[in-house]
């Protein structure tokens, strides 16, 4: 995927003025990353994810590809609210997460029977099989035509923190959303308030999301339904 803004700085990939990794800073970061397990997500007995069930294995994040992990507050409370969501639909709806593999990995997990489908760029993910989309933001479009207008609760994580880039997420939520009522889940950084309320219609949730990795960024939750005392609740609009 080309970069566009990096979510950690918000600068622009090829400025020449961005800052570079000092070579003890970026020895460090290697160290810490190769010794992470590829399986970050850990059940309550220390059991990694893959020990139990493999088909749920997240790779280590590649921050090249703008990855970020969620931390497992943050991807335990999304899954819950999902799960909440579809359970009380009379017909059982499908999921679609859009650039969001942590919540994928936590949905199998904790509700394995869910019908969700992972749009990604990161071909790592092929391990998911037919759960598995490839997904490139720059072609909002290019999707299987099967896909079109066939889920009704959608999750998304667009990669950069750019316009561009949630105008195209936006498009492929378009060609994914059922028509009529449908649930929309967006988890960006706060920069984006305005255009994710302009475009999709979402309003930020009081819920705080969390990475793994700790960014700088402040992230937000926005939703396109009031999700009553969950989630923190809607936030009043000044």
């Amino acid at each position: 995927m080309d970069a566009v803004i990096d979510q950690n700085t918000g600068a622009d990939a090829g400025d020449d003025d961005t800052p570079m990794l000092s070579s003890h800073t970026l020895a460090a970061l290697k160290e810490f990353l190769s010794e992470q397990n590829v399986l970050l997500v850990a059940n309550n007995d220390g059991a990694t994810v893959a020990e139990d069930e493999k088909e749920v294995a997240l790779v280590t994040e590649d921050w090249r590809l703008s990855q970020f992990w969620y931390d497992r507050e943050t991807a335990e409370t999304v899954a819950r609210e999902v799960n909440a969501l579809y359970t009380s639909m009379d017909s059982p709806p499908s999921i679609a997460c859009i650039a969001c593999p942590t919540l994928y990995v936590y949905l199998k997990k904790l509700h394995h029977d869910l019908p969700v489908q992972l749009l990604e760029y990161d071909n790592r993910f092929k391990q998911y099989g037919n759960e598995f989309t490839f997904y490139d933001y720059n072609q909002p479009l290019e999707l299987p035509s099967t896909m079109k207008h066939s889920f009704r609760i959608i999750i998304a994580d667009p990669p950069y923190l750019s316009k561009e880039c949630l105008e195209k997420v936006s498009e492929t939520i378009g060609f994914l959303k059922q028509p009529g009522e449908s649930f929309l889940l967006l988890l960006t950084g706060a920069v984006q308030h305005e255009r994710a309320g302009e475009l999709l219609g979402l309003r930020p949730c009081g819920f705080r999301p969390q990475h793994s990795s700790k960014l700088g960024n402040e992230f937000r939750l926005f939703t396109n339904y009031d999700p009553g005392l969950r989630l923190g609740g809607w936030e009043h609009e000044e």
